[in-house]
C-alpha cells in the first residue's frame, strides 16, 4: 500500500538528490562563519573569490553532490561594476535566499522555462580560484534575476570542474527543503512546471527553509 507520507517522502527524496547547493548571505563573511559554525558545529571550509563580482566564500557540504555556500562582500576586490548578487549590497542579517539545481543543458532548460512563463535568467558563465589554487568554472542561470524571491531556483552545470561539496567542511547533512510565499499558488505553478516538488506554503514574507543535520542537532535555517 503507498501512503501518502510514502509519496511525499519519495518527493523529497527526488527533490533533495536534484539539489546543487543553497546560498545563505551574509554582511560580512567570517560573520556568516561564525553563524553556521554556532548553528551546525561545523566551519566552513574557504572557498575562493569570486573576482570582478566582489563577492567571496565559504562551503560546507550537506550531501555528497551538495553544499551550503556562505557568500558575503569580499573586502579584497573593488567595488563590482553592477550590484552585488542575492543583493548582498546593503544587508543587515544574514539569511538564505537561493538555492541551485544541477542541471546539464542549460540552453534547452531555460527555452523551455521561458516558454511555459517561468522567466529564467540569462545563461551565463562563472569561475573561481579555490584557495588551493584549484580553478573551477560553471554555467548557469542569471543570479541578478532571482524568480519568485529565489523560491524558484537557479540552475547550474559544473561541467568538467571537481563539485565544490567534495572538498567542502563535513559534518552537515540536507533533510528537507521547503518554503514560503504571501503568492503561493502562481510560486507552486511554475515549480510544477520545472518538475520541482517544493513544498510551498503561505507565509508574509518570501522565505526559503533549510531543515539539516549539523553537529549540534537538527536546525531550521531560513
Amino acid at each position: 500500500v503507498v501512503t501518502s507520507e510514502g509519496i511525499a517522502q519519495k518527493n523529497s527524496d527526488q527533490l533533495l538528490s536534484r539539489v546543487d547547493h543553497l546560498v545563505y548571505i551574509t554582511p560580512e563573511l567570517n560573520r556568516g562563519i561564525e553563524e553556521i559554525e554556532k548553528l551546525l558545529g561545523v566551519r566552513a571550509t574557504p572557498g575562493g573569490q569570486q573576482m570582478g563580482r566582489g563577492t567571496r566564500n565559504a562551503l560546507i557540504a550537506l550531501g555528497p553532490s551538495a553544499y551550503l555556500e556562505i557568500l558575503g562582500p569580499d573586502p579584497e576586490q573593488p567595488a563590482p561594476k553592477q550590484p552585488r548578487a542575492f543583493g548582498i549590497d546593503g544587508l543587515k542579517e544574514s539569511k538564505l535566499v537561493a538555492w541551485f539545481v544541477r542541471e546539464t543543458d542549460l540552453e534547452r532548460l531555460r527555452s523551455e522555462a521561458v516558454a511555459k512563463g517561468v522567466p529564467l535568467g540569462e545563461i551565463m558563465s562563472g569561475g573561481r580560484r579555490r584557495a588551493d589554487g584549484v580553478e573551477l568554472s560553471w554555467k548557469f542561470t542569471a543570479p541578478w534575476m532571482p524568480v519568485a524571491d529565489g523560491i524558484v531556483p537557479f540552475f547550474i552545470d559544473w561541467g568538467d570542474s571537481p563539485h565544490p561539496a567534495v572538498s567542502a567542511a563535513k559534518g552537515a547533512t540536507l533533510i528537507k527543503l521547503r518554503a514560503e510565499h504571501p503568492e503561493k499558488k502562481s510560486v507552486r505553478r511554475m515549480l510544477q512546471q520545472l518538475d520541482l516538488d517544493l513544498p510551498v506554503g503561505k507565509g508574509k514574507v518570501p522565505a526559503l527553509i533549510a531543515i539539516i543535520d549539523g553537529l549540534r542537532g537538527r536546525v531550521d535555517l531560513r
